[in-house]
């Protein structure tokens, strides 16, 4: 029986945005360096936007509510590393108007281990 979390999460992932979409494309089926991504997972009592797990990292892609909620999202942030995982934020319009820079943060966060600011 699934939970209530991963109803969540489901319902998440049916109602994608236009960058989510974008950024799962690049993603998805190993495409980025082999490495296997999910999107809107359950992650301790959040729901993140992208995981890789064997390498422990989180990507939050940021749409205009997120600049009502930097107090919410710093502590979500903040928790999810306490646990050994580094998150990575975009902005929607990084992803609609520059991949390759997505891309290169995600690289670069894989390689090293540490996050970079929202981009």
């Amino acid at each position: 029986m699934a939970t209530e979390r991963q109803d969540f999460a489901r319902k998440l992932r049916r109602q994608s945005t236009t960058p989510e979409d974008i950024l799962w494309s690049l993603l998805r089926a190993h495409r980025l360096d082999g490495l296997k991504f999910k999107r809107q997972v359950p992650l301790l009592d959040y729901t993140v936007d992208f995981l890789c797990f064997q390498r422990k990292l989180v990507i939050e892609l940021d749409g205009t509510q997120h600049d009502r909620q930097r107090d919410y999202d710093a502590a979500r942030t903040g928790e999810i590393e306490r646990h050994g995982f580094t998150v990575i934020r975009f902005r929607n319009e990084t992803v609609l108007n520059d991949r390759d820079a997505v891309i290169a943060a995600i690289r670069a966060a894989v390689g090293t281990g540490t996050g970079n600011p929202v981009v």
